[in-house]
């Protein structure tokens, strides 16, 4: 018996390789997993954790998952959520059925080892559990890891505060994930109660709300949030109601203010069309929809009953050891769209302007403006001669700032086991930007350095030695719960101590210790949000007056929507 309960096998083909595999019981039936082609890794891909609700139930929690009693082949890698805007080469087609996991499991014997659970990104629209996979991790021995699909877009994300829609189906999809994990691991080889749970962009938002959330407690005792944190305004509704009547619109509903008639136009319109509205060319069209906090409409659960800010600020909520961090250059993912983007600011630079400030006058606003201009910019026009101020601004305003401002105020509520890093390293193979002779790490880098690349084999020496670097503070971190352990080679690695000190660790071709990540540019934007912050507000079709319809921050939305979304497809490999 190789686990409690499963069985090792070996199948032989006249002339062919033996293929090896593995049958675990789970509560549902067997599974069967297969030798992969990564040394000392076993797959089991695609295993069903839970069901789609359909019909008028789609917008709710999942249902249980199928069961079955002969063996279930584990054995397809590539199924999708449906999902707008995001071609399949492959032909494969989506499946409302999409709710599986794929668990990857080491060649050995060993019982309760650490779990890894992976939340892939994509801006809550777009992606699949199994596009990037953390099989080198595992071929290490010492853990085991999960990767799953969850809805998106519309059927996971569209918030309208009724019973039918009460909003945050695709993050029950992932706390049904965890409670899968829990139930079943420990037949795998792992341990139920020694679970990390990381993630990339929206994954990253995705495992921070977790951390959150009353759903999930007891499921997980430590977090990776990669590029992203549970403050970012693009991971947020700000007002979800105003969202989802935008989306109708884009749909072609019109009788957006009569709630009953657009929730019942939610509940009816066929699949395909709910998915039809390209986010990936549509930049002057699309509302992004992401998590949002749940109005009482007697829900059995809810995910998130606050604003996080609220919740954290409260100090009422679980602290683990968390692993926070972002690459230097984040905002390198709008350089492809530099030249359009740039006249766009120089016309109306308050368009750009992060969702989650709110002004009571233009004036106001317009002298905040004035402000960041001159801070990035000074009194020079958006362009050419300062495209790397261009990529400052974008990455403090969509991640770096709310990711230190999550680390300030989990230190501000207790939490002495906040660690903080920079990625910086880049290949030498990575294009230049334009206009200068510089290279970045751009959004994710980090993730890609820890996940397995396609071309693993064909790297340059120097990426391999780094994605070395990077698996193995990994590893600690799932291990101990610390990224250095006493006796590491690395430098010593503290967690924060104080809320203004922001002390990280730089990961480069050296791996150095460092004080003040990003200090004074972090100063600039704690001033603003002290003063302008907007926490989001649940959905409350009974107060229905709140428009957002020609304001700023509808346009600022709609291209974070396009361009996070696009950039997520381009990431480094």
């Amino acid at each position: 018996m190789l686990f409690k309960v499963g069985v090792f096998c070996t199948i032989l083909f006249l002339g062919v390789k033996s293929l090896n595999y593995k049958i675990v019981n789970t509560i549902q039936g067997p599974v069967k997993g297969y030798e992969s082609d990564i040394e000392n890794v076993y797959s089991f891909f695609s295993i069903p954790y839970a069901t789609v609700p359909t019909g008028l139930d789609r917008f709710k929690p999942p249902l249980p998952p199928p069961t079955w009693t002969e063996p279930f082949e584990a054995i397809e890698k590539d199924i999708f959520c449906p999902q707008s805007g995001h071609k399949l080469d492959n032909g494969d087609v989506y499946r409302e059925q999409c709710l599986v996991a794929s668990v990857f499991t080491p060649n050995t014997t060993a019982e309760n080892l650490p779990v890894l659970v992976y939340v892939h990104g994509g801006g809550f629209f777009i992606g699949h559990g199994n596009e990037y996979t953390p099989q080198h991790l595992v071929k290490s021995g010492k853990i085991i890891a999960v990767t799953f699909n969850y809805r998106l877009g519309p059927p996971g994300f569209l918030c309208l505060g009724t019973e039918a829609i009460p909003g945050n189906a695709g993050m029950k999809d992932q706390v049904a994930l965890l409670r899968w994990v829990n139930k079943n691991i420990a037949n795998f080889g792992g341990n139920p109660k020694d679970v990390t749970i990381a993630g990339y962009s929206a994954g990253a938002v995705s495992v921070d709300l977790l951390m959150l959330s009353k759903m999930a407690q007891g499921l997980f005792n430590k977090v990776i949030p990669e590029s992203g944190a549970n403050t970012l305004d693009a991971g947020f509704q700000i007002h979800p109601l105003e969202y989802a009547k935008l989306y109708a619109r884009n749909l072609k509903f019109e009788n957006v203010d009569d709630i009953k008639a657009l929730e019942q136009f939610y509940l009816t319109v066929p699949l395909n069309k709910l998915i039809s509205i390209d986010v990936l060319n549509g930049m002057d069209n699309v509302k992004i929809l992401s998590p949002c906090i749940e109005r009482d409409v007697g829900q059995d659960e809810r995910f998130l009953e606050d604003s996080p800010v609220n919740i954290i600020t409260s100090g009422n909520y679980n602290k683990y050891p968390i692993l926070y961090g972002f690459s230097e250059m984040e905002g390198l993912f709008r350089i492809g769209n530099f030249e359009k983007i740039k006249n766009m600011m120089n016309d109306n630079f308050a368009f750009f302007l992060p969702n989650d400030l709110h002004f009571t006058t233009e004036k106001e606003k317009e002298h905040v403006v004035q402000m960041i201009k001159k801070f990035y910019f000074g009194d020079d026009p958006v362009g050419a001669n300062n495209i790397l101020k261009y990529i400052d601004y974008f990455t403090d305003t969509m991640f770096a700032y709310h990711i230190l401002r999550t680390v300030q105020l989990q230190v501000r509520a207790g939490n002495d086991k906040v660690y903080l890093y920079e990625y910086v390293f880049v290949d030498n193979d990575v294009d230049i930007i334009p206009y200068t002779k510089k290279r970045g790490a751009t959004h994710c880098a980090q993730t890609m350095a820890v996940l397995d690349s396609p071309n693993e084999d064909n790297i340059t020496q120097e990426y391999k030695t780094m994605k070395n670097y990077m698996r193995d503070i990994w590893l600690n971190f799932i291990l101990k719960g610390e990224p250095v352990p006493s006796g590491s080679p690395f430098p010593s690695w503290s967690p924060v101590t104080t809320e203004d000190n922001l002390s990280y660790m730089l990961l480069n071709n050296t791996i150095e210790y460092r004080d003040k990540l990003l200090y004074e540019r972090a100063q600039f934007w704690e001033k603003i949000y002290d003063k302008y912050y907007q926490h989001p507000s649940a959905p409350n079709p009974e107060i229905n007056n709140f428009s957002v319809r020609n304001g700023s921050s509808v346009l600022y939305i709609l291209m974070t929507s396009f361009l996070l979304h696009y950039s997520l497809q381009k990431i480094p490999t």
